[in-house]
C-alpha cells in the first residue's frame, strides 16, 4: 500500500483505520471519503486529505483514484443489520451496486480492494459454534446475503480480472470513537454507555445468546494486517474468519459490573435483533487466518472491558 482511498471513513470503522494508517504510511497518503453531510471532523479532517466519494457513483470513485494515485481501496460503506432490514432495497444499493463500481474501477486503474464482511455472512444452517471458515453460507437477512454476494463477487474478480481482493468476515465490534449504527452486536458497544453514564441498561439482546466480538483496535489491525499480507501465502481471499472473544449479556454485564459495582441491567428484547442474533454463529474458528496471515488479536474480554470504560468516560468528560 502506498497511495490509500478509505469509503466510508467517518463510520465506526473508517474513522479509527484512518487515523491509525496515517500513523503508519505518510499522513497525505490516506485520504478519507466522505459522503455530503458526514464531513471529518477534527483529527480526522485535520491529519490528512479527504474528498467526498458517494460509493453509489463509479464515477466520484474513479476522479479520487486518479486525483491521488490510489493503488489501495478500504471499501467500508454499508447498512448494518437491522437498519438493512428496515432498508433492503438501499442496502443492496450500497452493499453489492456500490461494491461493483468499486470493483470496476479497481479492475481499470489496478487498486487492491478490502471490503469487510461479517458473521452475518453465517445463517442458521451453519454450525453454531467454532464456525468453520468454509461451510454453508444461507443468511436469513438482507445484511447477510449482501455480505455473502460480496464475497462471491470479489472472488469473482480475483479469479477473472486478478483484482487484488481481500476481505474478514468481522465480528461484533466494539468502540468508545464512534457510536453504534444500528447493528445486532451494537448493544455490546450500548451497555458501556450506559455504564458510564450511571444509568440502567435496557438490554434488547436475551440472555444465553452468544455472539462473537472483537475490540476495535484488533479489528482495525486485522484490515491492515490483511492488506499487507504477502499475497502468495493466501489460500482463502474474501473472506477470513476472524475473531478475539465470545459472550453472552450477562457475561459482559457482570464483568462491568466489576469495575462499577451498582451498574445494573434489565431486558426488553428487541424481537427482529434477537432472531437476527440468533441466526448468527456463537463463535468462529479463525485458524486459516492465523495460518495464512498470522492473525493473532490482542484484546479479550478482561483487556477490552477496562480499556474500553477508562476511554469512554475520558471521553464523556471532555465532552461535557
Amino acid at each position: 500500500m502506498k497511495n490509500v482511498l478509505i469509503i466510508g471513513s467517518t463510520g465506526q470503522i473508517g474513522s479509527e483505520l484512518t487515523l491509525e494508517l496515517r500513523k503508519r504510511y505518510p499522513k497525505g497518503n490516506i485520504v478519507a471519503g466522505y459522503i455530503p453531510g458526514a464531513k471529518p471532523q477534527g483529527e480526522l479532517l485535520e491529519s490528512g486529505p479527504s474528498a467526498i466519494v458517494d460509493i453509489t457513483s463509479e464515477q466520484q470513485i474513479a476522479e479520487a483514484v486518479s486525483r491521488y494515485s490510489i493503488d489501495t481501496i478500504y471499501n467500508l460503506a454499508a447498512l448494518l443489520s437491522a437498519v438493512a432490514e428496515a432498508k433492503p432495497l438501499l442496502a443492496w444499493n450500497i452493499g453489492i451496486g456500490g461494491l461493483f463500481n468499486v470493483l470496476e474501477v479497481a479492475r481499470t486503474m489496478h487498486c487492491a480492494v478490502f471490503t469487510p464482511s461479517s458473521i452475518g455472512a453465517f445463517g442458521p444452517d451453519a454450525p453454531k459454534n467454532k464456525t468453520p471458515q468454509d461451510t454453508v453460507r444461507t443468511p436469513h437477512t438482507m445484511y447477510g446475503v449482501t455480505k455473502v454476494t460480496g464475497e462471491l463477487l470479489s472472488d469473482y474478480y480475483f479469479r477473472r480480472y486478478e483484482v487484488d481482493t481481500r476481505s474478514v468476515r468481522f465480528p461484533g465490534l466494539i468502540s468508545y470513537v464512534a457510536p453504534p449504527g444500528g447493528g445486532t452486536t451494537d448493544y455490546a458497544v450500548d451497555i458501556f454507555y450506559s455504564a458510564v453514564k450511571g444509568e440502567k441498561f435496557i438490554c434488547p439482546i436475551a440472555a444465553g445468546t452468544f455472539m462473537d466480538m472483537m475490540y476495535m483496535p484488533d479489528g482495525v489491525h486485522a484490515a491492515i494486517q490483511l492488506m499487507e499480507a504477502d499475497p502468495s501465502r493466501l489460500k482463502h481471499r474474501n473472506a477470513f474468519n476472524v475473531t478475539s472473544m465470545s459472550f453472552d449479556p450477562e457475561i459482559i454485564y457482570r464483568r462491568i459490573k466489576k469495575y462499577v459495582p451498582g451498574f445494573e441491567m434489565e431486558y426488553d428484547v428487541d424481537p427482529l435483533r434477537q432472531k437476527i442474533a440468533e441466526s448468527w454463529p456463537n463463535s468462529l474458528d479463525d485458524t486459516c487466518a492465523r495460518e495464512e496471515w498470522g492473525w493473532n488479536p490482542v484484546y479479550d474480554l478482561d483487556m477490552m472491558t477496562g480499556d474500553m470504560l477508562e476511554k469512554l468516560t475520558e471521553k464523556m468528560k471532555k465532552a461535557r
